[in-house]
């Protein structure tokens, strides 16, 4: 069954629910991207993991890697050959300046014959964007690594609770983009400067988004509200979900407040004003 909501679920916010939908978000693009990706593409599920003394969160996020030796165009196995097409939602971009810093470092490299990590696709989490968490300093440092290499970075934020904590600037990103519920930031590992951001308000279904490959070939579409439906399909939410209690916080302002009450009465899921 369906949620009620046309795009992001705000209920699902709530620290009982987010880690269930965090990880199908994850499980459910993986699985979204791989008939669409042309060969050698492929789509793999990465974990980072740490221990604290009061939870043990594990925290899966999804990379897209090319194998170093092409198989040709076609896709004999099923997998899709990617085709430039726009996306149903366009981005606004926002663009940084860089200021160029130097330091005298040393590298040692490893020979890797086998596969290129191309694209990170984050789903931000609760500890991602809680101040003196570890699981948000562990995603910071690797968000400084990934934008300092030849990766691109897809950041999925769908929780109005918490910190700024993708990659673009949280300033000139509003001054674009005007008042925002959640978001995706895309940065192109060739394209330092600008981001793209897919700005989502709670009315809107949830944005289909190009995920960028290597240079040369097309990015592929990827819809976010397709992958969320599917999340909550299959999971428990329409069971375990009360939507007569409170939004989780922070609190809606007074006119989505009012737009979330309606909903829920037009859908049978909150009592209308007078009703016994």
């Amino acid at each position: 069954m369906p949620s009620p909501f046309p795009g992001m679920d705000p209920f699902l916010e709530a620290p009982d629910y987010f880690p269930g939908l965090h990880g199908g978000m994850i499980a459910y693009l993986r699985e979204y991207l791989q008939p669409r990706l042309p060969e050698p593409y492929y789509a793999e599920i990465a974990d980072r993991a740490w221990v604290e003394t009061s939870q043990r969160p594990l925290e899966p996020d999804l990379n897209v890697l090319r194998a170093e030796k092409p198989s040709g165009d076609a896709a004999p196995n099923g997998g899709g050959v990617a085709v430039a097409t726009a996306t149903r939602t366009q981005p606004v971009v926002v663009s940084v300046p860089l200021e160029e810093r130097r330091e005298t470092i040393v590298e040692i490299y490893a020979r890797r014959d086998q596969e290129r990590l191309v694209t990170s696709i984050e789903v931000l989490s609760l500890t991602n964007k809680t101040p003196g968490q570890q699981g948000r300093d562990l995603y910071l440092r690797k968000q400084r690594e990934l934008l300092n290499g030849r990766v691109h970075l897809v950041e999925i934020d769908l929780l109005r609770a918490g910190r700024h904590t993708t990659a673009v600037p949280l300033g000139p990103m509003l001054a674009k983009t005007g008042r925002l519920d959640y978001h995706v930031c895309i940065h192109h590992f060739d394209n330092a400067e600008d981001f793209f951001i897919y700005a989502i308000r709670l009315p809107d279904r949830l944005p289909e988004i190009a995920v960028p490959l290597l240079p040369g070939d097309p990015p592929v579409n990827v819809d976010l509200q397709a992958v969320f439906d599917r999340c909550y399909d299959t999971g428990p939410y329409r069971r375990r979900v009360r939507y007569a209690e409170v939004v989780p916080p922070p609190p809606l302002p007074s006119e989505q407040q009012e737009w979330v009450d309606k909903l829920l009465q037009d859908k049978g899921l909150l009592p209308k004003p007078g009703s016994a």
